[in-house]
């Protein structure tokens, strides 16, 4: 194996949610006068922390959302995900391989920690992982694309950067793991892989993923 610790994103990479919240978002939004679209969501927000939202609505229209705006997002996006989420097809199998090849892994994420573990639970993800290989932007200063989410769960896990890979669908994650020295694969099957062109390597399922990482 080529590295010595794999790092996921979660959503869009082990769990099937992007399709989910960006249709939540893109309403909710558009509830509150800020009229966006499912495809809008998917090219600003995808792959960002929450502040990134109240930061660019800020910047375009000059108004703050409201004070209960994350909250009752979350409330609406987990609802739907205990309704209809599902693992990524062919992730569980990819968990396995490295498991049997003993090659460490975990996921960090723009999502909250309650978020990553609704997400991991309702997709029977959660006991592959558990608590202390779970890193969320809510742990460092900046979310992606700063590098600091990456770095943070690489010092954790004891690995250096450079032995590190990252599975990434958005461009904002593949931007902040460049940023943190490590190769990065992309996952193209809901991002146009013009939009991942910074990656190490580009794939657009899951069974192609093990062959990039040996």
């Amino acid at each position: 194996m080529r590295y010595d610790l794999v790092i996921f994103d979660n959503d869009g990479v082990l769990v099937d949610s992007e399709p989910i919240s960006n249709r939540i978002l893109a309403a909710y939004l558009t509830e509150l006068g800020h009229p966006t679209t499912y495809e809008d969501s998917i090219r600003d927000y995808m792959g960002a922390a929450m502040h990134r939202i109240h930061d660019l609505i800020l910047e375009r229209s000059g108004q703050r959302l409201p004070d209960d705006f994350d909250d009752v997002f979350h409330g609406r996006v987990f609802d739907a995900f205990r309704r209809d989420l599902r693992p990524v097809a062919g992730v569980d199998e990819v968990l396995e391989g490295l498991e049997a090849e003993g090659v460490p892994y975990c996921v960090a994420s723009s999502g909250s920690h309650e978020r990553i573990r609704v997400a991991l639970k309702t997709t029977g993800l959660y006991e592959r992982f558990g608590e202390k290989r779970i890193f969320s932007s809510q742990d460092v200063g900046r979310g992606k694309p700063a590098p600091d989410l990456f770095l943070h769960a690489a010092e954790v896990m004891g690995v250096p950067a450079g032995r590190c890979v990252v599975v990434e669908d958005s461009p904002l994650g593949v931007q902040a793991a460049v940023a943190a020295g490590m190769d990065v694969y992309g996952f193209t099957a809901m991002t146009p892989p013009g939009k991942l062109s910074r990656a190490t390597a580009l794939f657009s399922t899951m069974g192609e993923l093990p062959a990039l990482l040996s």
